[in-house]
């Protein structure tokens, strides 16, 4: 069982709102059939992502999805005020929180205040105390699905190239100040996502055809291409980013 970049599943749709749709359904049923505990998911920042945010967050899934048993991480974050345009959290609560009758103790932005190694083993903490364990341990998920993007210079969440978050095995959410993007980033770090049942990338658009090409091949020089998952992974992509 396990999957990476190359082995996981293949989806091509015809656009960013259709990979925001098929993403929405596919996710409130996962959520409804998972019974046995609180229902976890990191969530990604980008236009795809929020798309599908605003989905989930109609009247259609608002009431249909069990809010009251989902817990909510985010997978990276600029380190900005959470009322920042460019922050992840401010784009959700705007997109989804706003709409939905969830805890608000089950919604878990990452700190963005004082020191971000600091910040970093809060979020850490907090994940830890959800888990209920201090390491990682094979069979037992910390998340069931974790969204991801993909960047034009191949990083996903704020996994970017030439970090040394990149050689990081042992934390579950570490630092990263990319030398090609503005901020500095909290992030999951490769083994965190791991830990997860289902790991979702999607992608909308020509100009992710290149990276996409080149990371499902596996390239060992783009981030994103040593992502794997102890569960499922699947790539949700548009015609124009699989060049169909």
């Amino acid at each position: 069982m396990g999957h990476d970049v190359t082995s996981g599943r293949l989806v091509v749709l015809a656009d960013g709102e259709a990979i925001a749709r098929h993403m929405a359904e596919w996710l409130t049923e996962l959520a409804l059939a998972k019974t046995d505990g609180p229902f976890v998911v990191a969530l990604s920042g980008g236009s795809t992502p929020k798309r599908l945010y605003e989905i989930l967050g109609s009247a259609e899934y608002a009431t249909r999805f069990p809010w009251a048993r989902t817990h909510l991480f985010f997978g990276d974050e600029r380190f900005v005020p959470p009322s920042d345009p460019a922050s992840n959290y401010a784009m959700t609560q705007a997109a989804l929180l706003s709409h939905v009758a969830i805890p608000p103790a089950q919604v878990h932005p990452m700190p963005t205040d004082g020191d971000p190694v600091q910040a970093a083993a809060r979020y850490q903490a907090e994940l830890q105390a959800l888990y209920g364990a201090k390491e990682l341990q094979p069979g037992r998920p910390l998340f069931d699905v974790v969204l991801l993007g993909l960047g034009d210079n191949g990083h996903t969440a704020s996994l970017f190239p030439r970090q040394p978050v990149l050689q990081e095995r042992r934390l579950w959410v570490s630092t990263c100040v990319p030398d090609d993007a503005p901020h500095t980033r909290l992030t999951l770090t490769y083994p965190a996502i791991h830990s997860s049942r289902h790991v979702v990338f999607m992608l909308a658009g020509a100009a992710k055809r290149d990276v996409f090409a080149r990371v499902r091949a596996g390239d060992p020089v783009e981030p994103a291409s040593h992502i794997t998952t102890e569960g499922g992974l699947t790539w949700l992509v548009d015609k124009a980013a699989a060049g169909v």
